[in-house]
């Protein structure tokens, strides 16, 4: 494939809520919410949870200089990462921040308020890089380069929560999460991100019979994401924001019943690579 072409999601974490490092969560990993996109040479982040000092790690020698990440949201496990993420503190970089926050709160706000005593040591001041804030909508268009446009829609979840529509290179992945769902419906905002997408994630921290007891937690089913992606259209749907308590031997039964139903589908991962 033209390395121009291609469009590479590699996830840096999949769990939801908390980090959770134990011996039962070692195949799926522990890693709150980071996932990197490469569109041709075009490096995207989305979340900065646990997954992204670990992204930032590997990304000291890749040569890449200009990276933007965006906010799905400023819940604690989406952003605790952003401090240690080492890009940030090398003079030689541009970084943008992106975020569409649903009170209004601006990005810049959310890192001052985030990086302060007594929660935090240091500010967001301490940073070397060379960062802009841009904030934008839920609903608005975006684009981060001339050849890559991100379709932005506001999901149901507690104070709001961005969903993504990434477009590169005639191929479609769509960002579902943090997001709920009324049983015996379909959301038409995630039918709207998922429409015809080549891959999804989606926000899979609960099952069905799971769901009664949490309808108010903001979070969603993965038989609800199949439901979905199959109407539609979507080619494939990997499973994001594995609770604190589910092990490695709960995801793997979960995948399998999945896979049955829908061959396109799959719990994601921890450092896994997944070709757009």
């Amino acid at each position: 494939m033209d390395d121009t072409a291609r469009f590479t999601l590699k996830i840096w974490g999949a769990r939801g809520s908390m980090p959770m490092a134990t011996a039962q969560t070692a195949l799926f990993g522990g890693n709150s919410i980071c996932m990197e996109l490469r569109c041709g040479d075009r490096v995207l982040m989305f979340d900065a949870g646990s997954g992204l000092p670990v992204a930032g790690r590997a990304m000291l020698d890749d040569g890449h200089r200009d990276i933007d990440l965006f906010f799905t949201h400023c819940h604690y496990d989406h952003i605790v990462g952003l401090p240690f993420f080492r890009p940030l503190f090398d003079p030689e970089r541009s970084i943008r921040i992106w975020s569409g926050l649903a009170d209004g709160t601006t990005t810049q706000a959310m890192l001052a308020d985030f990086m302060r005593r007594p929660f935090f040591p240091v500010g967001p001041d301490v940073f070397t890089a060379r960062i802009e804030t841009r904030d934008f909508r839920p609903g608005d268009t975006l684009s981060p380069a001339a050849d890559i446009t991100i379709q932005t829609a506001l999901l149901s979840h507690p104070g709001g929560a961005t969903g993504y529509r990434i477009s590169y290179a005639g191929r479609v992945m769509a960002l579902v999460f943090d997001t709920d769902h009324t049983p015996g419906t379909l959301d038409p905002t995630a039918l709207q991100l998922m429409a015809g997408a080549d891959l999804c994630l989606y926000d899979a921290t609960f099952t069905d019979a799971e769901f009664p007891s949490h309808s108010t937690f903001g979070h969603s089913t993965w038989q609800q994401g199949l439901r979905l992606a199959q109407a539609a259209g979507a080619a494939r749907i990997g499973f994001v924001h594995h609770a604190t308590f589910r092990s490695d031997d709960d995801l793997t039964a979960m995948e399998a019943e999945a896979q049955a139903l829908f061959p396109g589908a799959f719990f994601a991962r921890d450092f896994q690579v997944v070709e757009v």
